[in-house]
């Protein structure tokens, strides 16, 4: 059976966008295309585009005219301005995490440290019923890129729990690594906070999803979150951190630290942490201890392959794995990173939707709930961390 074409565009040229045209050419289910990117600057577009053999674009208008799905790999700030320029021309967007979020006033002076929390919940929420208006109105679906989602140990989790119907008493779950690759990452204003939205979406999304699926199987219903109690840390802002240059510090007015618990509509619990502050690369996994069963999700490092390299100049060309500080004695060597983190199967998923209009795991609903768990963690964290309610939408 010949395979459907569907054409994809390009917004940003960053790291975001160089994974994502990566992930592209793995796509098998559907026949892709990339058509073009455009970026802030047609000279970044053309940058990007030359040495891809792709066409730059000098306005992201005239890409959108041109392709059925837009990968927008820009700053957590410009995410609902690219999605809902995408959604009322009927082009499906790849919405990078965070989903979206609450990012101030706009100028470079702006400050979070100022603001209350309860204005960022309410900015963060009034963005997300945009976007879902946006996405009601048009012929195409947001396509939320959450990649833990589509991780090849969570999908089987899902097929656990769908076909034992188990149910899921809590979950523990942690990202951490030592810094973010983002130059801009330590301002609230392009990521919408620190921690626990920058690295805490992701565990927390698979959390939710999980509970979703479950509540799906079962009753055919998606179980949600309704409460969390959360706390936020700047540790290495502590008058007495001794920074001896291994862990990124150049945060200015997010958290490096964060912790979330969340309640369910059913009782059952997640408990996520997030930090700046680990070292040995990233440390990506998820626990689901469940009433019939226990599942320990190892996404990132696991131990799919092991190498011992006496000598840290011989592996100066090979990639072990992502943040690790050196490639000299054993390391957890990644065969294929991109595979174990979800990303190419998280695009063909979406390519395979776009091209049949058929069902995806995670959509503008799973997102809009991150989004609403995360900053009602904000609220509870100003608070001392007390048991704030989850808006849900």
């Amino acid at each position: 059976m010949k395979k459907s074409k569907v054409r994809a565009g390009i917004v940003g040229a960053g790291f975001a966008a160089n994974f994502h045209v990566n992930a592209i050419h793995r796509v098998y289910g559907t026949d892709p295309e990339i058509v073009g990117v455009t970026s802030r600057s047609i000279e970044t577009a053309r940058a990007f585009a030359e040495p891809r053999g792709l066409r730059a674009f000098d306005r992201m208008e005239a890409l959108l005219e041109e392709v059925d799905v837009v990968h927008v790999c820009v700053p957590a700030s410009a995410h609902e301005t690219v999605a809902i320029a995408a959604l009322t021309r009927g082009v499906a967007p790849i919405v990078e995490k965070p989903f979206t979020g609450f990012f101030g006033d706009g100028s470079a002076q702006f400050d979070a440290r100022t603001v209350p929390r309860q204005h960022a919940l309410d900015g963060a929420l009034d963005s997300v019923k945009r976007m879902l208006e946006a996405e009601a109105a048009s012929t195409a679906r947001i396509l939320y890129a959450e990649n833990w989602v589509y991780v090849p140990a969570i999908q089987k989790e899902r097929e656990v729990l769908e076909k034992t119907g188990g149910q899921v008493l809590w979950m523990h779950g942690e990202e951490a690594h030592s810094g973010s690759h983002s130059p801009v990452y330590g301002y609230w204003r392009f990521g919408g906070g620190g921690s626990l939205i920058g690295k805490g979406c992701h565990p927390l999304t698979a959390a939710l999803y999980l509970k979703r699926v479950e509540g799906r199987a079962r009753n055919g219903k998606p179980i949600r979150p309704i409460s969390i109690t959360a706390r936020t840390h700047e540790i290495t802002r502590l008058d007495n951190f001794i920074d001896v240059g291994l862990i990124r510090t150049d945060y200015f007015d997010v958290e490096d630290f964060s912790m979330q618990h969340v309640t369910f509509e059913d009782g059952t619990i997640a408990t996520i942490f997030a930090s700046e502050l680990v070292l040995g690369g990233i440390h990506n996994w998820l626990e689901v201890v469940a009433n019939n069963h226990r599942t320990v999700c190892s996404i990132n490092p696991n131990t799919a392959m092991q190498t011992y390299n006496p000598k840290e100049e011989q592996f100066r060309h090979i990639y072990v794995v992502e943040k690790i500080e050196t490639k000299q004695g054993w390391a957890m060597t990644a065969p294929d990173e991109d595979f174990s983190t979800g990303f190419p199967q998280e695009i063909d998923a979406f390519y395979r939707a776009v091209a049949s209009g058929g069902p995806i795991e995670s959509g503008s609903a799973l997102g809009a709930d991150t989004v609403a768990t995360i900053y009602a963690g904000y609220l509870s964290a100003e608070q001392g961390g007390a048991e704030t309610s989850i808006t849900l939408l």
